[in-house]
């Protein structure tokens, strides 16, 4: 999974700092780097910042900001149309993934085990 550049960068959007934690240490232990913010303000301009390097985005749905996840990640793939895409959310965001979520992506409602966020990065 690790290439001469490093590790495979994933660009975290989550407003709730325990779950950050969890997320990056699972993402670290499965081989992966971070950048995890807490708004999708923070997270569009560290995208745009360092130019795509990021080989996926996982975003919380319902983040604090101006910008919520679906509209983080319809914003994102506008700078690469390839971007995976992992969506989250405790809410009622499942109902509203079909007709919200950008096209090939993943949904995982809260709580989820740790294993499924990487089982559905390596999917996409």
């Amino acid at each position: 999974m690790t290439d001469v550049l490093g590790p495979p960068s994933i660009l975290i959007a989550e407003d709730e700092y325990p779950l950050q934690g969890v997320i990056e240490m699972v993402l670290a232990e499965a081989g992966f780097a971070t950048d995890i913010l807490a708004s999708g303000e923070e997270a569009i301009t560290v995208f745009v910042a360092r130019g795509k390097t990021h080989k996926a985005l996982v975003t919380d749905v319902n983040l604090g900001g101006k910008l919520n996840g679906w509209d983080l990640a319809r914003r994102m793939r506008e700078k690469d149309p390839a971007l995976p895409v992992v969506y989250i959310t405790g809410s009622a965001g499942a109902a509203l993934w079909k007709s919200q979520g950008v096209p090939n992506s993943v949904l995982l409602e809260k709580p989820f085990h740790p294993d499924r966020l990487i089982a559905a990065l390596m999917q996409l």
